[in-house]
Formats: structure tokens, C-alpha cells, sequence
């Protein structure tokens, strides 16, 4: 069968395509500005990717083309497959129908941390020889691929919120039907779907009426939202994690880079990993209770976490250039964006941190989050933010209390010349953006490898 996916180079669709020929169809695919790690994982593949989204790349008939959520009626490719009359489908109805229909689904939903909790969760099933199926919104670097499919009867999905299609307007994650789903917090986002907090928790109400009453709920137990979500009704037992809650941990070092695990008030193990920073510790505790209810001991699972290597673009390092290391993160919520600086800043004490930030979400665009972005960027040094020609609102004005800490510019070209007047050896550049910020990590690196005059 020839699959030809409309938005492959999203996070999602991206491996949906691997999953796709790991059950031995044929596969192309459209997309605009496709960046990596996809664009690179895709090229591996041998994928065959079309530059925008014409009528003519449909050219040789598709068996079924499986449309993105970012696709809407007015796009040509679209229309194209309406007037022709060809079968299509949503992604996530396609891998619910074709992936992980007769397995045990492990799906990790909420706001912040969902690739890194899936990773980790994968990984420790993984370690323990379960050898499972994934699909992660990111390259989890134990496995170097964003899915795989595998014999087991075990899949771990990153459980999205976004709507599925413009044909169907629910969650995605409604499609999954998971045995073992995770909570890890919930925040208003994704402004351009959602008109408030409520409108999420009731999709997250839907998600939680499809786990069965033999299934398991992990849930932060400190998050208020997901305790609202709960309220509303769940009939799986629940298992929470979180201080004082059934799972637990306490930090031995001051980074987070070591911790003890407590499960209903016993010890479970200590974790000693290259990852660091509270978010990270949650985020394991989540995984820990999941992978537990799929059979792995909690001294297996805390073992297995300390071989495990962070996701891409999660504080990824870059590279060092004159003493200074540039990393790149995905963060681009006010909440991901403070655990971030504050991870960072755990790790390298009083080193300088300089935060560079493109407000490219569509959340971020709309300026759902301008009242709280200056203090989530408190804890760095220094802070240069970019202002697309077509931001509605004042990023500058929405900083000003930063001082002369902070600066706005409107190109990358600006914020490569600052970076490279002001950078000095020792410092840290936290480059954050759910985009590829036009490639500024490397243009940064080699600028600062350049000969100084």
C-alpha cells in the first residue's frame, strides 16, 4: 500500500512514517521548511519528502494519504484529496486502527514533559527486554529514532491534546486507548484550539473514559488541574506520584543529578543519570510507576534509569566554541521554560546564563503568556529575545521589568552579532524555540569558532 503523508516532518507524522514502512508499505510525503532531527531522520529512512503542498505531488496515486492536524480545508493538497475523492485519514485514527490496536498502550499525556517521560518509560522497558514498540514527539538518543515497531505487546505513545484533524476536532490522544496512561500536569496551552483551562480538561476527562477499569492512572499529585481532571470522573485505580504521595523521591544532589526512590513508603532505589533538575525527577517518577505496571521491578526500573541519555533538544548540548556552551532546548512555555533556566542554573552555579528565546508557539504567538514570561526568564543572566515581523503583541514591553538584562531584536542575523559582541568564555546559551530558530545553534558555533579580529 502507498501512504502519502501530508505534514510528515511534524514531530508525530515524522514517525508515523517509520511506522508505516516497518509494516512494509510504500511512503511519501508533503511538508514546508522540514528541519531536523526529522528532516534528518527521515532522509535516513529514504523517505520521499515534497516541498510544500501542491495537487501534483499526488501525482502517483496514493492507496490513502494520512492528513496533519496543521492541514486545514483552503490548502491545495486538501482539496485536492476532496475533490478526487481518495481515501484519507487522521494520524492518530491511523496508528489507533493500524499500530496499537491488541497491545498494551502506555500513553504519556499532560502539558510539559511528555517526550522526555516516554522516553524514559520506553527505555526502562527497554532495559528490561520487554522490547517495545514507541512513538515519541522527539528522538529519544537511547534508541536514535523517533518509533519503532517491534513483536511486543508493549507501545508507549507520547499522548498529545492538539486536535487530530480538521475533520475531527477531538484530542488526539482520545484515539490511543491506553491500559497505563500518565499525567504528568496540565497548563492552558495550545490557545489556538483551546478557548480556556476547561475546554483541556474535559478532553482529558474523554482520555481517562477509555482506560479500562484493569488499567492503571499515574498522576502528579500535586497538580491541581489534573486533580480537577480526576474529579470528574475515572474508574482505574489511580496511583499518584509526587512529595508524600505513593511515589516519591529525595534529590541527593543539589542538581537533581542523583536521587532516592520511595514507592509506598519504602525505598525502591537511587538513580545516579546525566540528567538533572526537578521537572526530571517527576518526569521519572512517572515513568517508574508506569513501568511497574507493566511488570518491571521498581530496583529494575531505577537501574535501568541510569543508562538512560536525555531526548534531542531537551538541554541538548551542542557544542563548545571558545569556552562556551550552547545547548538547545524545546521549551517555549513560561512553566518549561523557568524548569529549564532553573535546571541549567542548578548545574552550573554561578556561571553566566545567557537565554535566547524565539516565541514561536502558537500559544506564545497570541500572547496568551506575556504576563508571566518575564519571570519565568528571572534566573538567567541575560536574555535576548527575537520579535517576529507578525508577533501581535509587545515582547519588549512584556520583559521590561528584566531591565537592561534583557533586549528584543527583530532577525536572527541581530541576535548572532550580540551573541557575538557579548559572549565570553564560560558562559551558557540556552537557545529555546519549538522550532528550528533558523538553524542559530550552529551559526552561533561557527561564528564563535571563527578567528576573532
Amino acid at each position: 500500500m502507498h501512504l502519502h503523508i501530508a505534514g510528515i516532518g511534524g514531530t508525530f507524522m515524522a514517525g508515523l512514517a517509520l511506522l508505516a514502512r516497518a509494516l512494509g508499505h510504500r511512503v511519501s510525503g508533503s511538508d514546508r521548511g522540514v528541519y531536523p532531527p526529522m528532516s534528518t531522520q527521515l532522509a535516513e529512512q529514504g523517505i520521499a519528502i515534497y516541498d510544500g503542498y501542491e495537487a501534483a505531488h499526488l501525482a502517483d496515486v496514493p492507496d490513502c494519504v494520512v492528513i496533519g492536524n496543521a492541514l486545514s480545508r483552503g490548502n491545495p493538497l486538501v482539496e485536492a484529496v476532496l475533490d478526487r475523492d481518495l481515501p484519507y485519514t487522521s494520524g492518530a485514527q491511523w496508528v489507533a486502527e493500524k499500530v496499537l490496536r491488541d497491545r498494551w498502550v502506555l500513553a504519556v499525556a499532560g502539558t510539559h514533559g511528555k517526550t522526555t517521560t516516554a522516553s524514559m518509560l520506553a527505555w526502562i522497558l527497554e532495559y528490561t527486554g520487554l522490547n517495545p514498540g514507541f512513538l515519541i514527539g522527539g528522538v529519544p538518543t537511547n534508541f536514535g529514532v523517533s518509533a519503532r515497531l517491534t513483536d511486543s505487546r508493549f507501545f508507549v505513545i507520547e499522548a498529545d491534546e492538539y486536535d487530530t484533524a480538521f475533520f475531527d476536532k477531538r484530542s488526539k490522544f482520545v484515539h490511543y486507548r491506553p491500559r497505563t496512561v500518565l499525567l504528568n500536569n496540565l497548563e492552558y496551552d495550545h490557545a489556538d484550539i483551546f478557548p480556556d483551562i476547561d475546554a483541556i480538561k474535559r478532553q482529558f476527562h474523554h482520555l481517562l473514559r477509555t482506560v479500562p477499569a484493569t488499567g492503571r492512572v499515574i498522576a502528579n499529585a500535586l497538580d491541581k488541574n489534573i486533580a480537577d481532571v480526576l474529579a470528574m470522573g475515572c474508574w482505574t485505580p489511580i496511583e499518584r506520584f509526587g512529595a508524600g504521595a505513593q511515589w516519591s523521591a529525595e534529590p541527593t544532589t543539589a542538581d537533581g543529578a542523583q536521587f532516592r526512590v520511595q514507592h509506598n513508603g519504602q525505598d525502591a532505589g537511587a538513580v545516579r543519570w546525566e540528567l538533572y533538575g526537578a521537572h526530571n525527577i517527576d518526569n521519572a517518577l512517572a515513568a517508574l510507576a508506569a513501568a511497574v505496571h507493566a511488570g518491571v521491578s521498581p530496583a529494575t526500573a531505577t537501574v535501568a534509569l541510569g543508562s538512560f541519555h536525555n531526548t534531542k533538544r531537551r538541554l541538548e548540548i551542542c557544542g563548545t566554541a571558545r569556552g562556551i556552551t550552547v545547548y538547545d532546548d524545546f521549551a517555549h512555555h513560561p512553566t518549561a521554560i523557568r524548569a529549564t533556566i532553573t535546571a541549567l542554573r542548578a548545574r552550573v552555579g554561578r556561571s553566566r546564563i545567557v537565554a535566547v528565546l524565539e516565541p514561536r508557539s502558537n500559544t506564545m504567538r497570541l500572547g496568551v503568556h506575556q504576563a508571566t514570561l518575564a519571570d519565568s526568564l528571572r534566573d538567567a543572566d541575560r536574555t535576548l529575545l527575537l520579535r517576529p515581523a507578525d508577533l501581535g503583541w509587545d515582547i519588549a514591553g512584556a520583559t521590561a521589568d528584566l531591565g537592561e538584562r534583557a533586549s528584543t531584536h527583530d532577525s536572527v542575523a541581530a541576535l548572532l552579532e550580540i551573541l557575538r559582541t557579548e559572549l565570553r568564555a564560560g558562559d551558557h546559551v540556552l537557545i529555546m524555540s519549538n522550532g528550528s530558530f533558523d538553524n542559530l545553534h550552529a551559526r552561533l558555533l561557527q561564528t564563535l569558532a571563527e578567528p576573532q579580529p
